[in-house]
């Protein structure tokens, strides 16, 4: 009986550790002290677009952000369809992120990678009309200072080798997207491609949790501590 008790102590113990962690890191405020003043007028929106496991930012396809991120033309993306409307940016795992199209090609290798330590890379896609009402959405709106922020940091996110950003040939997920090297190691549990959404959306002066390694518990910390949208309320 006291074997079993042990047995059951160190089960809650490996269970329940981790799940107090991410809960305390969604309730948990970054910034502590909130920067951006009331009233300020917040007339750009943005979308945080989540699966399962990964967060995107859904920018709007405009004369800014195609100054702030001009390579992408450059390098073929194709900014200039009739009906591109959005550019869908994320940040993740080398391996994971051009092995892994969809979940049922999960491999253990990148998986393994992805858990450990990886390279990072970017992700972009050229998207038309997004329904805004869709769960998986989240709305943001921002402050004009804000967002010119967040998208220099972006800008930042891309790996360059004198000056120029790197692009990665091969890889693609849907016909209008595009991989390029991206800045810093990942790890999927405390650096990873929530936690990347997260830093962006805290340049632009969204408040998020401390840490949120899920879109769930990212997601939850948006709505918690920003004034957001009606439509995503």
């Amino acid at each position: 009986m006291r074997i079993l008790r042990r047995i059951a102590l160190v089960l809650l113990l490996l269970i329940g550790l981790p799940a107090l962690a991410v809960l305390l890191g969604a309730v948990i405020p970054h910034p502590t002290v909130f920067g951006q003043p009331d009233g300020t007028p917040l007339t750009r929106r943005i979308l945080v677009v989540s699966n399962p496991i990964h967060t995107d930012i859904a920018i709007p396809l405009d004369a800014q952000s195609r100054a702030a991120l001009p390579f992408l033309a450059e390098t073929g993306l194709p900014v200039d369809l009739p009906d591109a409307r959005w550019l869908l940016i994320g940040w993740g795992g080398r391996a994971f992120y051009l092995e892994t199209p969809s979940f049922a090609d999960m491999k253990p290798g990148p998986t393994f990678k992805a858990l450990t330590i990886d390279r990072s890379v970017m992700h972009i896609d050229v998207l038309g009309e997004v329904d805004q009402a869709n769960p998986i959405v989240t709305l943001v709106d921002l402050s004009e200072a804000g967002y010119a922020r967040m998208l220099s940091e972006m800008a930042g996110s891309f790996s360059r080798i004198d000056g120029q950003v790197q692009p990665i040939d091969g890889y693609a997920l849907t016909g209008s997207d595009r991989f390029y090297e991206a800045e810093g190691s990942f790890n999927a549990i405390f650096v990873g491609c929530n936690a990347w959404t997260a830093r962006m959306l805290r340049s632009a002066g969204v408040r998020t949790g401390l840490w949120a390694p899920l879109p769930t518990t990212l997601a939850g910390s948006i709505h918690l501590f920003n004034r957001l949208p009606e439509a995503a309320l």
